[in-house]
């Protein structure tokens, strides 16, 4: 038999617990918490000699039950309770960890295609209708955040003012696309969705450098671009194990995009999740820090460093970094979740270049003209630390 109020007085002492360490919390709340799998449930321990037994909490619970109070405000979803515990290291059980993740995924792109092609329908139709009817819609992809656009502006100005050629013509140069596409927010849009819904099979050289066109400053040459839409000229026989014949690209998964993110969230290691998550947070840290730092020596009048590291940056996976994190400004756990999956399948991509390609130069990723510093040693293949 139970003791009486077994289960009452386990729920006291975290109440007990949480109000040494100064928050209020009610059985009410340890309920819901538990509810929503961020609590474990109390054990039963024998209390010997013929005296039964009583709950008592998980000595994990303490350690929760005092992370929840500080972190849980009138409104806050289970599932941004999840992240924030599991995000700052707390044993918030697998399951909701996995479960929030999973609804972040869930979250992206709602309602777009989600019943998929009739039975015989060409995937490919399919997927270009379904981007035809987000386009007829109005919905665009926003390219370049106003805050981007400001600096760029900014930059520009200061350099024309001081009698330097702009846009650079060094870039021009660079650029082997003589006629480099432009391509409309519609397009863009379109090019967007039909990658969510098909994946690897919509990646192509020519879309890689349609979009890091589509988000550089007005009027650049963009080598980086071109480097991408030559890559098969440029390098054939290694081209040819990444960019298919018949299209697509190897290293990257076929099919809705969002499912290969779900498989993520429901089998990755909790320590590549959690990995991920702190760069994911320390990747926003860095492309905030850099706007503002450009903006103080606009302000200044004087250009420096930070201005150098937006420009070398600007046209490469840099400058795409820049535009996603600066377009949300509202970033929630939700936001980070999203980020945290895809920069795993990222890594995932380009180990699977490693094997396919032999000797790919890794080193260049340590180029603040191509990778921010939060992701480099993050997504080179392991052994790439080796030819540092």
């Amino acid at each position: 038999m139970s003791s009486p109020g077994g289960p009452v007085s386990a729920d006291q002492q975290l109440v007990e617990h949480a109000r040494r360490h100064g928050f209020v919390v009610s059985a009410k709340q340890l309920a819901s918490w538990r509810r929503a799998g961020l609590l474990p449930g109390h054990t039963k321990r024998a209390l010997g000699r013929g005296r039964g037994s009583a709950s008592v909490p998980d000595d994990e619970a303490f350690g929760l039950v005092v992370a929840l109070a500080r972190l849980a405000r009138r409104g806050a979803r289970p599932s941004h309770l999840a992240l924030a515990l599991f995000g700052e290291g707390h044993p918030v059980p697998e399951e909701a960890v996995r479960g929030a993740f999973g609804e972040a995924v869930r979250g992206l792109g709602a309602g777009l295609g989600e019943e998929g092609p009739e039975k015989g329908e060409d995937g490919e139709e399919w997927a270009e209708c379904v981007a035809d009817e987000v386009v007829a819609s109005g919905r665009r992809v926003r390219l370049i955040p106003a805050r981007v656009r400001r600096i760029d502006e900014g930059i520009a100005r200061y350099m024309r003012e001081r009698g330097v050629a702009w846009p650079p013509p060094e870039l021009a140069d660079l650029d082997a696309n003589p006629e480099p596409p432009s391509l409309s927010g519609g397009e863009v849009t379109a090019a967007a969705v039909t990658t969510v819904l098909r994946g690897g099979a919509a990646v192509t050289p020519q879309g890689v450098g349609d979009m890091l066109r589509a988000v550089q400053p007005t009027g650049w040459g963009n080598p980086g671009a071109s480097l991408a839409e030559y890559t098969v000229d440029d390098v054939p026989h290694a081209a040819r194990e990444v960019f298919l014949p018949d299209g697509g690209m190897s290293t990257v998964p076929d099919g809705d995009v969002r499912g290969a993110l779900l498989v993520l969230a429901e089998t990755a290691p909790l320590e590549d999740l959690r990995d991920a998550w702190e760069v994911s947070g320390a990747t926003r840290e860095w492309a905030l820090d850099l706007c503002a730092r450009v903006e103080a020596e606009l302000g200044a009048g004087e250009l420096s460093d930070a201005a150098l590291a937006w420009l070398m940056g600007r046209a490469f996976v840099s400058g795409l970094v820049l535009m996603a994190q600066v377009g949300d400004r509202h970033w929630s756990p939700t936001d980070r979740a999203s980020d945290t999956l895809i920069l795993l399948m990222m890594r995932r991509s380009l180990r699977d270049l490693d094997g396919k390609v032999p000797d790919c130069q890794w080193e260049l990723l340590g180029s603040p003209a191509v990778m921010p510093a939060p992701l480099i040693p993050f997504l080179q293949p392991r052994h790439a630390s080796e030819i540092q």
